[in-house]
């Protein structure tokens, strides 16, 4: 059985690399949205989405166990954020959310895994 290379950088995180595919995914839905959204739900979308994986690329080159632990939690809160950013942009009827909130759902429960990691090392 093959085992994974511990990771060099953050971007060999496999955490890292889903959280920055939804990022560009969320750039590209809140393209669409309407121009009086470019300060508004668009810009805090981003701002929650961009948070993810900027803050596992901060934790990861922390040292302490509670120091990584933070970070990831602080990402995990943006995910949270994310999910509610969908259900309101879905309810305005910007567009459809669906693979979105599926994309989402993966970086959460790849994050989830990777912070058990952190704290089970």
């Amino acid at each position: 059985m093959a085992t994974a290379k511990p990771a060099r950088t953050f971007q060999d995180l496999l955490v890292w690399q889903k959280a920055h595919r939804f990022v560009l995914e969320v750039y590209s839905f809140t393209a669409a949205f309407p121009k009086h959204e470019t300060y508004g739900l668009s810009l805090q979308m981003r701002r929650a989405a961009v948070s993810i994986p900027a803050n596992i690329a901060e934790g990861f080159r922390r040292r302490s166990k509670p120091d990584k632990a933070r970070f990831m939690n602080i990402a995990e809160g943006s995910v949270e954020e994310c999910r509610y950013f969908l259900i309101l942009a879905k309810d305005l009827g910007y567009g459809d959310t669906v693979t979105l909130a599926a994309t989402l759902e993966e970086v959460s429960r790849v994050l989830n895994a990777y912070v058990a990691a952190i704290l089970a090392s």
